[in-house]
């Protein structure tokens, strides 16, 4: 049996007890009944671009999605994507973009699949999944039911969801609702992409403009999966940027990279905390083969053989800098699997 480092992009992870890949929708949730009614530990696995799996998971069982398939229901305004949660995230993105239906165009490039998208409220560049998803199909751990969940029941948050907070249960499609705007992008919220292209923020783009801008932008980062780049051989992001309610209390210089969300409150940069906590980019603790991205400071990437409690050694070792230097605590972004 495969080792699960085989199926992740940080290429870390032991040998489960059993790997079941379901092709479709069906089989995941059969898959999961038997699993659950096994009491046995169990995890569902998808594009792996954001889990961490420990050296030794011999007694997890893994199931692995790889559904595929789009339905495609347009009206005059929107059209409706229903994709299988085995899809690659960003081959959806691309055919997305090919067509003219605007709304994700600026989640290019980020792995994994369109089943895992609704978990963490995946976003980059100024979008997030939450914006587009109309509804989702859940098979309920603890009722056992298959559910049509809607947006409002996911309860949504930056990089989170009821999902994620605990909901436990396996997504068998995703459907989005995008916009038909002539070709044209929905109005960039972000000020990296329209300054690359030098427009106006708030500009609606070419769609194909900005799915090429963000691939350069997160390429020139390592945060596009490029089997000839090391600094891709990553989670992309290892902890979320945190939300601290004041700024002056937490004494911060007035040139740290921060925003002001609606509420009042700051979204700091990881990555500036990170560096300006003393840990550089391309960093590794002696002797250790896990390292910091040479490219961006908040990936962690395996520079070659390390193994999962390298990695995890290096991202406590960040947390504590950066919590001594800005009492500030870093949450991980992926999913830490069978560690103690």
């Amino acid at each position: 049996m495969p080792e699960l480092k085989t199926f992740t992009t940080i290429k870390v992870g032991g040998e489960p007890k059993n790997l079941i890949e379901a092709t479709t929708e069906r089989e995941l949730f059969d898959a999961c009944h038997r699993l659950w009614e096994s009491g046995e530990d169990w995890f569902i696995l998808g594009g792996g671009s954001n889990v961490v799996f420990d050296d030794d998971v011999s007694d997890l069982n893994v199931i692995r999605v790889i559904s595929k398939g789009i339905e495609v229901t347009e009206t005059e305004e929107y059209v409706f994507i229903k994709a299988q949660a085995g899809e690659n995230w960003d081959e959806l993105v691309e055919y997305c973009v090919q067509q003219g239906y605007a709304g994700i165009e600026a989640i290019s490039g980020v792995p994994g699949t369109v089943g895992g998208s609704p978990v963490q409220n995946i976003g980059a560049y100024g979008q997030e999944v939450s914006e587009t998803i109309t509804k989702i199909s859940f098979l309920d751990y603890q009722s056992k039911q298959e559910l049509i969940l809607e947006n409002k029941d996911l309860n949504f948050s930056y990089r989170d969801s009821d999902i994620k907070r605990g909901r436990v249960g396996a997504i068998g499609w995703v459907e989005f609702r995008l916009k038909k705007l002539n070709g044209l992008s929905v109005p960039m919220a972000s000020g990296q992409i329209t300054n690359y292209l030098d427009k106006p923020y708030g500009s609606q783009l070419p769609l194909q403009d900005v799915r090429e801008t963000v691939l350069t932008l997160r390429a020139s980062k390592g945060m596009v999966i490029d089997a000839d780049d090391p600094n891709s051989v990553s989670c992309g992001s290892f902890f979320t940027n945190p939300i601290v309610g004041h700024i002056k209390s937490l004494e911060f210089p007035e040139d740290m990279q921060k925003w002001k969300m609606d509420d009042g409150r700051f979204k700091l940069s990881a990555g500036w905390l990170i560096e300006n906590a003393g840990v550089e980019k391309g960093f590794s603790l002696p002797g250790s083969n896990a390292a910091i991205s040479k490219k961006h400071a908040l990936a962690i990437i395996n520079a070659g053989g390390a193994t999962a409690a390298e990695i995890l050694e290096l991202a406590r070792f960040v947390q504590e800098r950066v919590a001594t230097r800005w009492g500030v605590n870093l949450v991980p972004e992926p999913n830490l699997i069978g560690f103690n």
